[in-house]
């Protein structure tokens, strides 16, 4: 926790995939730039987490079983309470690219990615908040 303070950052970021090695190695990373991060690998906990975090920006994956992350990011920008929650689309679909627009996310990431590249994206779409 000391990290968080001395590095002056107390965003909160909410990371969504059900790949749990994404999941550590992203949460990882970004705990050791002090952000404070929540993570599930179920897309349908989402909407409950985001309620009780509240998270700054959301890291959500397109292709989880059983859900749609261009779905769950509609969701929550028809929602009043976090529409303004940037969401960034991650994915390894090659046609990902072209369709995350439509869902109303700020930004797309390719998997594989640099996690420098993730830092960047990241650090964008929170100071635009």
């Amino acid at each position: 926790m000391m990290k968080n303070v001395k590095k002056g950052k107390t965003h909160k970021i909410l990371i969504v995939d059900d790949d749990e090695s994404i999941l550590d190695s992203i949460s990882m990373t970004l705990e050791d730039e002090g952000y404070f991060v929540s993570t599930t690998p179920k897309g349908e906990e989402t909407y409950k987490i985001v309620d009780e975090f509240m998270p700054d920006l959301i890291l959500l994956d397109i292709l989880m079983s059983g859900k749609d992350g261009r779905e769950i990011c509609k969701n929550l920008k028809k929602d009043e309470n976090t529409k303004n929650i940037p969401v960034i689309l991650i994915s390894a679909h090659p046609s990902a690219a072209e369709s995350y627009h439509q869902s109303g996310a700020e930004d797309f990431l390719a998997k594989p990615f640099e996690l420098s590249s993730l830092l960047t994206i990241i650090e964008s779409n929170i100071s635009k908040k």
